[in-house]
């Protein structure tokens, strides 16, 4: 590969397992052949509409994202976030049934977010209000709202509020399908080119497993980001969200995104049918 000069930006979660997952190149552990990484951190919601303009090079984004900026991204097959009999949750402060939850507001990260796609998978008959993905969890606390649906660490974290689960989504998709939930991915712009496109993708899985196996040394860049996590919270939540399926999805993976966008597009969740472009490294 020739050195590169040209600068790209990376965009993705404030949280841990992404923090963990970029550890390599926020902290030059390997070498980009002169390509200057910048990264930028936003909210995932927030990620998924600036993709569909096209910002960031590559970007972090929900699955349930992609078939609105296909036509503009590929999907990287490394980076992947899936959950394995667990995952986004449905919290109240009291034990609610799948019936009472149909006259319930759920508080949700966004219209754009795996989690919310997931609800509606589970129930397509849900009222909900959007707000910020580390708000939801106070906010039922407050009872703001009756219930809502968590994300990230708040996974870890609901009891300390006193809150119950109503449903682990990522439970009952096991349930169903017994492949993992896919929640979120990376993507790569197409007019960055075949070359910078295959050498960006390659990079950012040697930064995966790079971190792998350097972990207490990614950790402690992670916790950075953890929200409150005690490091033996942290670790748990970094290993449920960066394991060998983020470093490739592997069959069983791609398994899973195929049956989430075949489910979606049968229930008339989504309007067409979703065929997946990954990048061959």
């Amino acid at each position: 590969m020739t050195v590169l000069t040209k600068e790209i930006t990376i965009a993705h979660s404030p949280d841990s397992d992404d923090a963990f997952m970029f550890y390599a190149l926020a902290n030059n552990k390997l070498d980009t052949k002169g390509l200057k990484i910048h990264q930028v951190l936003k909210d995932i919601q927030s990620l998924n509409i600036e993709a569909m303009n096209g910002k960031y090079e590559v970007s972090a984004i929900s699955f349930a994202s992609y078939p609105q900026v296909c036509d503009k991204y590929a999907l990287m097959p490394c980076g992947a976030s899936m959950g394995l009999n667990y995952g986004p949750m449905v919290v109240s402060k009291t034990q609610l049934s799948k019936a009472d939850l149909a006259n319930t507001v759920i508080a949700i990260p966004g219209k754009l977010t795996s989690a919310y796609l997931t609800l509606r998978l589970w129930e397509a008959n849900v009222k909900t209000v959007e707000m910020p993905f580390d708000q939801i969890l106070e906010a039922v606390h407050e009872g703001k709202v009756q219930a809502g649906l968590i994300i990230h660490e708040g996974q870890l974290t609901y009891q300390q509020l006193g809150l119950t689960k109503i449903v682990d989504l990522g439970e009952w998709w096991y349930e169903k399908t017994k492949l993992p939930l896919p929640l979120g991915g990376n993507i790569v712009r197409k007019d960055l080119g075949a070359e910078l496109i295959q050498f960006v993708t390659k990079l950012l899985q040697d930064a995966i497993k790079y971190s792998l196996s350097h972990r207490s040394e990614a950790l402690a860049y992670a916790m950075q980001y953890a929200r409150d996590l005690k490091q033996e919270e942290a670790d748990k939540f970094v290993g449920m969200y960066v394991n060998e399926l983020t470093v490739d999805y592997g069959d069983q993976g791609r398994a899973a995104l195929t049956t989430f966008f075949e489910m979606a597009y049968k229930q008339g969740i989504i309007d067409k049918p979703v065929e997946l472009d990954f990048v061959k490294i």
